[in-house]
């Protein structure tokens, strides 16, 4: 399922939060939204999985207008990890998964064993398969964390929309996540914060700051000193080890805010 955004506008409470932001993800890519805090980030996310209404513009899915899709067809297509996953049953782990397939299933039917195999699939990709019958709640931050994406991912969805998805996770797991989400093959659209790790796995980054898009391109294109200087008001040292991996070193904010 591709996704563009067409001259896209929202505000919360009458205030403008996103300003004619347009945008495609296709061909399978693995696209970063990247940005300081405030930036506008969780907001044009959450109205490309329809937690907000556009105020102007529009969200098109396979070139189809985002509300002509019914919920369930939409879900069958597209598959969300946002950063707050409060569950308030006591469900195991294996139901919470489970919950990925309810788009699949008709309203009476039960699970088949297909289903069982897809949510075993899904545990053992994100580092799981031990936790089949503990309770969710039970769980850390970043256990939880890997158990929505192990349901996002039982969900078998063509686009992936991501909110901070490493956010509670150890470098390990860090790494282990993107890895498996880079490998999918299918259309991702991820906030990011860590510019490093942006930089290792996404195929196209979109930069924006107060709502707009500040640049857009291939890592390489996009993140370099001036616009993490221009964008973040900070200054920094970019490096590439002998694989072309960048690494960046931040300067302390006194040293900066000394030299201007």
């Amino acid at each position: 399922m591709n996704l563009e955004l067409e001259n896209l506008k929202v505000s919360l409470s009458s205030a403008p939060i996103i300003n004619d932001i347009s945008m495609q993800i296709d061909g399978g890519q693995f696209v970063g939204l990247l940005g300081p805090n405030g930036s506008g980030k969780s907001t044009l996310l959450r109205t490309v999985y329809r937690m907000h209404k556009p105020s102007g513009g529009a969200v098109l899915l396979d070139d189809r207008p985002l509300p002509s899709y019914k919920p369930k067809n939409l879900a069958r297509e597209m598959a969300v990890v946002g950063q707050f996953n409060n569950i308030n049953f006591d469900l195991c782990v294996e139901e919470v998964v489970m919950m990925g397939r309810t788009p699949h299933l008709g309203a009476l039917e039960r699970e088949k064993i297909r289903d069982y195999e897809i949510v075993r699939d899904s545990l053992e990709k994100v580092g799981m398969s031990d936790y089949t019958k503990r309770s969710f709640t039970t769980l850390s931050g970043g256990e939880k964390q890997r158990i929505i994406l192990a349901r996002a991912l039982a969900q078998k969805p063509s686009l992936l929309i991501l909110d901070e998805p490493t956010n509670h996770l150890d470098i390990t797991y860090q790494l282990q996540i993107l890895g498996i989400i880079k490998n999918l093959g299918i259309n991702v659209f991820a906030a990011l914060h860590d510019l490093s790790l942006a930089a290792q796995y996404c195929d196209k980054i979109y930069i924006i700051k107060h709502g707009a898009i500040d640049s857009c391109g291939t890592p390489d294109e996009v993140i370099n000193r001036n616009m993490i200087n221009r964008v973040y008001h900070v200054d920094c040292d970019i490096t590439k080890d002998s694989a072309g991996r960048m690494s960046i070193s931040y300067f302390p904010l006194h040293i900066l805010e000394s030299e201007i």
